[in-house]
């Protein structure tokens, strides 16, 4: 596998295979591997889930804890380049639209690939594709879908590379 042009934007559904996919990507660059985890810990499942990706990326990964300022953590790490991982993007886009609102949030993300335009860093960002279901039938939980669907657009705009996960199996939506 040669190393993933950059940025790189994987997308998929739930426990589609794409942080996986996502960190056999990153291990095509040379270590130290970074691991920006957007993930809070707020109860047991969650925890197993953190457990369960830790343990599969071993402890070649320096993981940074980063639930809302994404921007400025890449634009930190990136003064020491190394590849980056961003797992996963729908987790930070929720923690935003919960504390900051939507209008924030949207401000956060197009300040997200502002940074990745000037990333010397190799980086490669997960995110869910959460359009693809039925219409939510709350008001937060549309707005949420909504602002994914936008916010992984832009994400996508500003990637070099896009790719769909699916049952495991990579496609390549923009050219690699």
């Amino acid at each position: 596998m040669n190393p993933s042009p950059s940025p790189h934007l994987i997308l998929g559904g739930a426990r589609s295979g794409k942080s996986t996919y996502a960190e056999a990507l990153v291990r095509t660059f040379s270590p130290p591997y970074r691991y920006v985890a957007t993930a809070e810990i707020l109860d047991e499942e969650m925890a197993r889930r953190v457990a369960e990706h830790q343990s599969r990326r071993g402890d070649s990964w320096r993981t940074v804890e980063c639930p809302l300022a994404l921007s400025e953590t890449l634009v930190q790490l990136d003064a020491e380049p190394a590849p980056v991982l961003v797992d996963c993007l729908t987790l930070w886009y929720s923690n935003l639209l919960l504390r900051s609102g939507e209008n924030r949030a949207r401000v956060s993300v197009t300040a997200l690939c502002d940074a990745l335009s000037s990333m010397r860093s190799p980086v490669l960002l997960v995110s869910n594709e959460v359009g693809c279901g039925i219409v939510p039938e709350n008001a937060l939980a549309r707005s949420y879908r909504d602002l994914a669907g936008w916010a992984n657009q832009q994400v996508a705009k500003a990637c070099r590379a896009v790719t769909y996960v699916i049952a495991g199996i990579p496609i390549a939506l923009k050219p690699r």
